[in-house]
């Protein structure tokens, strides 16, 4: 009970902090300057930017997918990409209860066990973590001149100089409690029945964690990865070339933004809406001098575009899921 208290709490305090960002974000809005923005959309490079996000889902579903075959040989294609888009769209509604819902499925369907394909998924946040790290700083490297401003005065000039060595001794307090807790678990699992079911979830996220190193082929790992991140950077210049007043943007413009999108990203509330649009647009206005209204039709293009790419994918496992149940009870 508490616990479905706690999260009743955590969803509405998610809900509300999303509903804070939409407000910031529209509040200067000029409705009538958006539409006739969206008007002159060019929606050749709409239709370019859905086909870069489709084939974005299916190299995510394919590298996951890869990770899980070193754990359990027989997981089919079609149980991952069930997985994976009903998880996302968990997402869009219930942000960070996908990966739970996604790992639910697929060890429902497979057999990998829950913690290590939660495992997997770790693994998984990790490389992307490094890969948005990896677009900042060639971003940043190749384009100081244009980025660095923005990066020093909205970014680091907002961090208050005391701000630094409290986030430091925060997350070595953090780490400190962790290192007692894990220590804690494999002293005592064989005296506390907590203690030894914590010990096996360890062990199982443990295993999914490094299933890359059991890999036969690492390179299709990579390769994917590679494309995962390329079709993010496609998607950003496709809408680029699709607002009018952003079309003379290029290539190294689409990298950073598409990194920035991805940091708003983090940000819990409900399909990052909201912290997406307003950081898009805050970096078109300050980096290009674009309008408030122009950096809001840039965001919400690409965000609600991706939105209802992941609803539509989403739906549609989530059917075929529910027609295979009911075919499997009648026979």
């Amino acid at each position: 009970m508490k616990k479905n208290i706690g999260n009743i709490v955590k969803y509405l305090l998610s809900f509300a902090l999303a509903g804070v960002l939409v407000y910031f974000a529209f509040r200067k809005i000029d409705f009538g300057e958006f539409m006739k923005g969206l008007a002159g959309t060019r929606w050749a490079y709409v239709a370019l930017f859905f086909v870069a996000a489709l084939l974005a889902v299916v190299f995510r579903e394919e590298r996951w997918r890869a990770m899980l075959l070193p754990l359990q040989p027989g997981v089919k294609r079609i149980d991952a990409w069930d997985a994976a888009n009903v998880g996302n769209v968990t997402n869009v509604v219930l942000p960070g209860a996908g990966e739970f819902v996604r790992c639910a499925y697929i060890s429902s369907r497979s057999g990998v066990s829950y913690d290590k394909a939660l495992g997997t998924i770790v693994c998984e946040r990790a490389w992307d973590v490094l890969a948005v790290l990896l677009l900042f700083v060639g971003a940043l490297v190749l384009g100081w001149g244009r980025f660095g401003g923005f990066v020093e005065e909205e970014i680091i000039g907002k961090i208050s100089p005391g701000a630094g060595p409290a986030l430091w001794w925060t997350g070595a307090g953090v780490l400190v409690a962790l290192a007692v807790f894990v220590w804690a678990v494999f002293r005592f699992r064989k005296e506390n029945g907590f203690f030894a079911k914590a010990a096996g979830a360890i062990k199982g996220l443990g295993q999914g964690f490094v299933s890359f190193a059991s890999m036969k082929r690492k390179w299709v790992f990579l390769l994917l990865t590679v494309g995962i991140w390329a079709m993010y950077v496609l998607m950003s210049w496709a809408i680029l070339k699709a607002v009018p007043a952003l079309s003379g943007c290029g290539m190294m413009d689409a990298i950073f933004l598409s990194a920035a999108g991805n940091v708003a990203s983090v940000v819990p509330v409900p399909g990052g809406v909201g912290a997406y649009h307003y950081l898009l647009a805050l970096s078109l206005q300050t980096l290009y001098g674009a309008t408030w209204d122009t950096g809001i039709l840039f965001a919400t293009l690409s965000h609600e575009s991706h939105a209802i790419l992941i609803i539509v994918l989403g739906l549609a496992s989530y059917l075929r899921l529910t027609l295979h149940k009911k075919q499997s009870s009648a026979s």
